[in-house]
């Protein structure tokens, strides 16, 4: 189902199935809801909560885990940019030796998989070949 005004939401929606299909079947796909979009004093009281839980700012859209490798995506609109913290949550989880990916279409989705060695059970996109 595709919905009005939320094409990131389309996109993840959209990757997280071709990702379900891809990828073997022992692999872990997981979303961490980051933030509260509810307005006012009770959407900031539940942020509040949700920081004092652990919640990271900028951090990624997506986490794969599958044979040893861990792979964060960042989903973006084509017209989308990254925010500071997103930029930071970036550059520190490189820093520590994972992969990180933008992604703003299925093939960026594939192409990152093989860009950081992940196997799959599709093709990757034409002129990406995993490490």
């Amino acid at each position: 189902m595709k919905r009005r005004g939320t094409p990131e939401a389309d996109l993840q929606r959209a990757v997280v199935t071709a990702l379900r299909f891809a990828l073997p079947k022992g692999a872990i796909i997981h979303h961490c809801a980051n933030e509260v979009t509810e307005a006012g004093p009770r959407g900031a009281k539940r942020q509040a909560i949700l920081v004092g839980m652990g919640i990271h700012p900028g951090f990624a859209d997506l986490i794969i885990l599958c044979d040893g490798k861990v792979l964060f995506l960042e989903l973006k609109s084509p017209k989308g940019r990254l925010s500071p913290a997103q930029e930071a949550f970036r550059d520190a989880v490189l820093a520590q030796g994972f992969g990180w990916a933008l992604v703003r279409s299925l093939d960026d989705a594939l192409g990152g998989l093989a860009d950081h060695g992940f196997t799959t059970r599709v093709a990757s996109p034409s002129g990406r070949v995993a490490p």
